[in-house]
């Protein structure tokens, strides 16, 4: 998160019988110690601006976003178009679908009680995949916030898994971000809505059968840096944050057209 500071400056008039000349005589005049004070003062305050300019808005070298005061893991709303620095993100056995060699492949760090996350599935997800058929696989991984920030993220990603056992892990996932409820309730309405065989998903929910494979997910991720969601990797290319469509087509883009160094 960027912060905007404002620079103000003050230029006090030190000795108050040249301030009375100055008006009586209508006319501006300044002793050489108070010209170079201004001059000082000025500089000073340029050379911060011309900081600010120069060097506000690189972009981190680390995966970084942003932090609440508490020092919690926060969600990030958008963050500026990544480095080109690839990343090795493992992809096989996780949730995916799209072709094996696509040119394409999207990893997506993510949580389903986030809303960051949820904007991304509806405005941005649809038009992406639309925008390059064929050519992208797509792959989702477990980053579940902390229970005191978003306490039905783990449970929906074990929901999600326990579909995948009954083969129907993306249409569970489409369910999940289209609603608005977490719970078991909803989970178990899910499972109906898809014909999934109730009795054996609601036994997985309570079973622990994908806990270790979601907390292995998650310490992968904050190894790796991740701090935010979602996160995503293009071709190991980070971009963090749910950013619109156009900051991932010009990064496709520039991929596909091979301007990126690999």
């Amino acid at each position: 998160m960027t912060t905007r500071r404002k620079i103000t400056s003050a230029i006090e008039v030190e000795d108050e019988e040249v301030l009375e000349e100055v008006m009586q005589e209508e006319t501006v005049t300044f002793k050489k110690s108070h010209f170079y004070s201004v001059l000082v003062v000025l500089a000073f305050a340029a050379g911060i601006l011309t900081g600010y300019v120069a060097w506000g808005r690189d972009v981190p070298a680390a995966i970084t976003a942003n932090q609440q005061p508490s020092g919690e893991i926060a969600e990030a709303p958008v963050t500026p178009v990544p480095q080109f620095r690839r990343y090795d993100i493992p992809t096989e056995g996780y949730p995916s679908f799209g072709p094996d060699d696509a040119e394409i492949v999207i990893v997506e760090f993510s949580d389903y009680q986030c809303p960051y996350c949820q904007r991304f599935h509806e405005e941005t997800y649809p038009d992406l995949l639309a925008a390059y058929p064929g050519k992208i696989r797509f792959v989702y991984r477990n980053f579940p916030l902390p229970p005191s920030m978003h306490p039905d993220a783990m449970s929906a990603a074990v929901a999600a898994l326990c579909a995948g056992d009954q083969n129907a892990y993306w249409d569970y996932h489409d369910k999940l971000f289209g609603g608005d409820a977490l719970n078991e309730e909803t989970y178990i309405q899910y499972a109906t809505e898809l014909d999934l065989n109730v009795e054996e998903f609601t036994a997985c929910l309570s079973s622990g059968r994908h806990d270790d494979f979601i907390q292995k997910d998650m310490a992968f991720s904050t190894n790796l840096g991740v701090q935010s969601t979602p996160t995503f990797f293009v071709n190991g290319l980070a971009i963090i944050g749910a950013q619109p469509l156009s900051s991932f087509t010009q990064l496709i883009d520039k991929e596909l057209a091979g301007e990126i160094p690999q």
